[in-house]
């Protein structure tokens, strides 16, 4: 059973950097997706980025430039690095495992618990 964790958030002021950690367990595919997604208060959740089994990246405009998707295949560990942050990266972000038809949609999949992240101006 697939299992994911997600570590990293935190309160920052707006230009500073988190690194949001996913530690992954109990997946034996070796095709998937895996995602960050975010969701702020109010507000429908979101796709982040995404990197997929062959390490193909996609990211939201609002994050092109400023955000970085990685994972470590030896740790199982997904990571988002997130540089530049303004107060509207305010939002619980969550990681998720999908087959890889399931990339580009929030539908479905394994999700984490979720690590907030507020960016204070």
């Amino acid at each position: 059973q697939v299992q994911l964790v997600e570590s990293g958030g935190g309160s920052v002021q707006a230009g500073g950097s988190l690194r949001l950690s996913c530690a992954a367990s109990g997946y034996t595919s070796s095709k998937y997706c895996l995602n960050w997604f975010r969701q702020a208060p109010g507000k429908e959740r979101e796709g982040v980025a995404s990197i997929d089994s062959d390490g193909r990246t996609r990211y939201a405009d609002s994050v092109k430039g400023r955000f970085t998707i990685s994972q470590d295949k030896l740790m199982n560990t997904l990571y988002l690095e997130m540089n530049n942050l303004k107060p509207e990266d305010t939002a619980m972000y969550y990681c998720r495992y999908a087959v890889p038809m399931f990339c580009f949609t929030s539908r479905f999949g394994i999700w984490g618990q979720g690590t907030q992240v507020t960016v204070s101006a």
